[in-house]
């Protein structure tokens, strides 16, 4: 007989256990009560203690229409705004873009606290079906508008096969003490060519968690990159399948952390088909009293030999009061495979510093050079000028501390 010892809930958990009953939910409700949030005693949360850090919740967003202009402007690209849950689809999409709204959320059901939720209290879908090849960059603006609030939005994005399309989400909102919990659902069809862009300009004060969940056709090839520049706790979890043979995966992120920010991204990379690579490469930049999280395990079933795939993370530490800690991991179950993991912290290089300021560049200048060299890698794939330009301002804006 098992004996099951009752969690202690705190004002958080008791104010989502509420919310999720008034939504009807009750077996998500019963499961928050029986376990709570995630402590470092479950695996996957063992670097971002929910139930220490997410010390409250506000009441559940209303509808609300934006107040202010987009966190970031991309010239050119098609904008579609999802305020507090809320799509504004004009009719007037680029052709080969089909949007739609349908209920309920887009992710499929997994053991994780941030996903129930979401499942729970996300009442509709941005759906986007896109064929062909798409010329305009597709921008989706998820922002948590109004007085603090607890907001759940989802998005469904297919790209049919053959197609090749940019998407940027973007998530940002008032200036108030909002929960917001985002579901992304993403289908790549066979031979397409998609780059997915997570992008956190949440205010300062605001907490933003991010779910994403990719599936991956035959021959098909996605990029994605996620960006923490925003809030004060973050948590991107994402979900990827390899679900057809000879399929490519560059997984890429930029995740930067100023004084009293906690931002960790969560990667897990299933390759259940054979002859499939991917290239898992994270960049982490910790300042001031902060923590920067990067965990990241890639499953290898038994029937997916041939399989290549490495996964990288390499953090780089601008004070002594930072954090940065990494878990890359890898389940193998196949014997026919290429595979392998690294992680690397450290500071600046002392001798790359020197040669900088013997020529006369101020030191904030020259950490700022070094800094922008770190983290080209990962951005400089972006084909798109005016997005790339966008998100090179993005690092700009974070490294003068705006």
């Amino acid at each position: 007989m098992s004996i099951h010892t009752p969690v202690r809930i705190g004002p958080a958990e008791a104010k989502l256990i509420e919310q999720l009953g008034a939504a009807g939910a009750a077996a998500a409700a019963e499961r928050l009560t029986t376990i709570g949030l995630p402590t470092r005693k479950v695996e996957s949360y063992h670097y971002t203690d929910l139930k220490m850090l997410l010390r409250a919740v506000p009441e559940l967003a209303g509808a609300e229409k934006a107040t202010s202009a987009p966190a970031l402007r991309i010239p050119g690209a098609y904008r579609i705004p999802l305020t507090n849950g809320v799509a504004d689809i004009d009719g007037n999409e680029p052709d080969g873009v089909l949007a739609a709204i349908v209920k309920g959320s887009a992710l499929s059901e997994r053991d994780d606290v941030l996903v129930r939720l979401n499942a729970a209290l996300a009442a509709s879908t941005l759906k986007l079906d896109i064929a062909g090849e798409q010329p305009t960059v597709l921008h989706i603006d998820r922002r948590t508008e109004g007085d603090a609030a607890h907001m759940n939005d989802s998005v469904s994005l297919f790209l049919a096969d053959g197609g090749k399309a940019v998407v940027i989400e973007i998530f940002s909102g008032t200036d108030e003490v909002h929960v917001s919990n985002h579901a992304s659902y993403v289908a790549v069809g066979k031979g397409a060519e998609l780059t997915h862009i997570l992008l956190d300009l949440s205010p300062s004060r605001a907490t933003n968690f991010a779910a994403a969940e990719y599936h991956v056709a035959e021959g098909a090839k996605l990029r994605t990159i996620t960006i923490h520049a925003g809030s004060v706790l973050s948590r991107f979890n994402l979900f990827a399948k390899f679900e057809g043979e000879g399929a490519h995966g560059d997984f890429t992120g930029l995740n930067l952390v100023s004084e009293g920010q906690h931002s960790d991204v969560t990667l897990e990379l299933r390759h259940a088909v054979p002859r499939c690579t991917a290239k898992p490469l994270y960049k982490q930049i910790a300042r001031g009293r902060s923590t920067a999280v990067f965990q990241g395990k890639i499953i290898v079933e038994r029937d997916a030999q041939k399989t290549d795939a490495k996964l990288m993370m390499q953090g780089l530490m601008l004070s002594d009061e930072a954090q940065i800690l990494s878990k890359p991991e890898l389940e193998i179950f196949a014997d026919d495979v290429v595979c392998g993991h690294g992680s690397t912290v450290g500071a600046l290089n002392d001798d790359h510093m020197f040669y900088l300021l013997s020529r006369g560049i101020p030191k904030l200048e020259a950490e700022s050079m070094l800094v922008r060299g770190f983290l080209a890698e990962v951005l400089d794939p972006i084909e798109n000028d005016d997005l790339h330009d966008a998100l090179e301002g993005v690092v700009e804006k974070w490294l003068r501390g705006e």
